[in-house]
């Protein structure tokens, strides 16, 4: 029986040893052992742009398709046509950075048991500003948001709660648990709510308040 692979300890390695074992796909982006990636769904096309520059993969991910701004990165919308080839695999993790932030960070602290979530009403304890009436926003509420917005928006493993003891258990399982990735996969990882669906509760929080006490902004 073959001695269990040592743990990765810089995200480079780890980016090494996926590709040594066939772990290939992350998000939309299938990785070439030769230090190619493209999107998944062009695997086999011949006829695609063609970049070296790490730095290329910023421009192609900050647009979908049809020429919009994408704002959350790990949102389903990649738009297809392009490989890019670098030369070794710290610019094809530069690459994946500019694709996916922090996800090969991540995926290694999870590895050596270092992530530690935040539920959601954490995160929307800490808010200030404009922003803090979001810690008014009720359960049912925050279901709503969090299926549009993660469950639907977003490729990343949600891995906070709502609150400790409350799983967000109306999500399906292969967005809540990493167990579900197939072993061809680098899970993205989601260790807390992101800004976009903090955004996205504040509207609605807003509803919450008193009328007397609402603001005209």
């Amino acid at each position: 029986m073959d001695a269990p692979a040592e743990l990765p300890r810089r995200p480079e390695e780890l980016l090494l040893q996926a590709l040594e074992s066939g772990r290939l796909l992350i998000g939309e982006i299938l990785l070439g052992r030769d230090f190619t990636l493209r999107h998944h769904a062009d695997e086999g096309v011949e006829e695609l742009s063609n970049f070296s520059d790490p730095a290329s993969a910023r421009e192609i991910a900050k647009f979908d398709a049809e020429g919009n701004f994408r704002p959350l990165r790990s949102a389903p919308t990649l738009r297809r046509g392009w490989l890019i080839q670098v030369a070794n695999p710290k610019e094809m993790l530069m690459a994946l950075e500019e694709f996916y932030p922090a996800a090969l960070g991540l995926r290694l602290s999870s590895l050596h048991g270092m992530l530690a979530p935040t539920p959601l009403r954490e995160t929307l304890g800490r808010q200030t500003g404009m922003y803090r009436v979001t810690q008014l926003l009720r359960d049912d509420q925050a279901r709503e948001i969090i299926v549009a917005r993660c469950g639907e928006g977003c490729l990343r493993t949600v891995l906070w709660d709502l609150e400790p003891g409350h799983p967000l258990d109306f999500l399906p399982p292969e967005r809540r648990t990493m167990d579900s990735h197939s072993a061809q996969r680098i899970p993205l990882l989601c260790r807390e709510a992101c800004n976009l669906l903090v955004a996205d509760a504040r509207p609605v929080a807003k509803r919450n308040v008193p009328e007397e006490n609402q603001s005209p902004t």
